[in-house]
């Protein structure tokens, strides 16, 4: 009778110190978990926020007073504007029915004007 006590003392005192460990590591998941929560919370509203920055950042008043600042940029107008004229090439003698020498001969003909 003595040997079976001293073995349930034994497993009963294995028992409690597993279920101290068990609810250590409950505990220590647990506040692992809050802190990973409340990280996940401060990096969506730090995403928000530079959500909203990058709108504000690009807002077509702000592109264009950069683009006219930093770049030197203008609207495009007439006076400033190239035109070019293209006409298509012809099947003619002179390409003795090659189509490459046509298309080469035809990118000749592409005139620009600048007012």
């Amino acid at each position: 009778m003595m040997r079976v006590n001293l073995v349930l003392l034994v497993a009963l005192v294995l028992s409690a110190i597993y279920l101290v460990g068990v609810q250590y590591d409950s505990r220590r998941h647990f506040v692992e978990l809050d802190r990973v929560n409340n990280e996940a919370r401060r990096l969506a509203m730090e995403h928000e926020r530079l959500q909203v920055e990058r709108r504000a950042q690009a807002t077509s008043a702000r592109v264009e007073k950069l683009a006219r600042e930093k770049l030197d940029m203008r609207p495009a107008t007439a006076a400033i504007s190239a035109y070019v004229n293209y006409t298509a090439p012809t099947m003619g003698s002179a390409t003795n029915g090659n189509p490459a020498a046509a298309s080469a001969q035809g990118a000749g003909r592409v005139a620009g004007t600048v007012p």
